[in-house]
């Protein structure tokens, strides 16, 4: 399944050229595997949220990348049920009766968030679903500057982007190229010194970065992520 035209997106866009920190994210990992999440819900991130696309699946597949499994569990052993996923595919109106949803919560074992607003919107619906908890305690992960991290910022949340995609094979070729665009930007920021927002909550960000680097994949990784591919092909 695709997505509908995302014309709030776009609004945003325009926010952004007269803001343009707003696209900038507190923390850039290379994917979830770099994040320390027992350190970061020790720094006071008490529930987190997550993109699904290319930042812990493939472009539209419902499994886990299989060399994220045991980042995965980490995160679910840390934030049991302060986890949910956001996605502009998953839990939208594009999501006929929301099959795609409950078909990714049985692969993933977490909760696709269910709203009307596509990110960078809508986050007043992520701060329903986690009735009661302040923006500055919630963590967004994403792998887009203009969608996630501009999101998670409107809503003054922890902004977390996954620079390496998991592929960009199938994914939609705008989004592609607009991926690869915002990474330029990023780095022209960054020469221009221009930060992101600074975080209400004082967190040491280098703590919550893995320290040594993922490990390789196993054989079993490999012949895992084959069949998830097989199956697609199939679907």
């Amino acid at each position: 399944m695709g997505q509908s035209f995302n014309f709030q997106g776009i609004l945003q866009t325009f926010r952004v050229l007269l803001s343009p920190r707003l696209m900038v994210p507190s923390l850039v990992v290379r994917d979830i595997r770099d994040i320390n999440f027992e350190q970061l819900h020790k720094s006071g991130i008490v529930a987190i949220a997550f993109d699904k696309d290319n930042c812990l699946t493939r472009p539209y597949g419902h499994d886990l990348h299989p060399p994220f499994s045991d980042a995965w569990k980490r995160c679910k052993n840390v934030y049991k049920d302060q986890i949910v996923i956001v996605s502009n595919s998953a839990g939208t109106n594009d999501d006929k009766d929301y099959q795609l949803a409950l078909s990714i919560e049985q692969a993933l074992d977490v909760h696709v968030l269910r709203h009307q607003q596509k990110k960078p919107s809508g986050g007043q619906e992520l701060l329903n679903h986690f009735n009661g908890i302040e923006p500055a305690k919630i963590a967004f992960v994403g792998d887009r500057a203009l969608t996630d991290v501009v999101f998670g910022n409107n809503y003054g949340l922890l902004t977390i982007l996954t620079r390496d995609v998991v592929t960009e094979e199938g994914d939609n070729p705008m989004a592609i190229q607009i991926r690869r665009m915002e990474h330029r930007v990023l780095a022209f920021l960054d020469r221009m010194n221009i930060k992101h927002h600074p975080h209400p909550i004082e967190i040491d960000l280098h703590a919550v970065v893995m320290q040594s680097p993922p490990p390789p994949q196993t054989k079993e990784e490999v012949k895992a992520q084959a069949a998830i591919d097989a199956k697609n092909e199939k679907s």
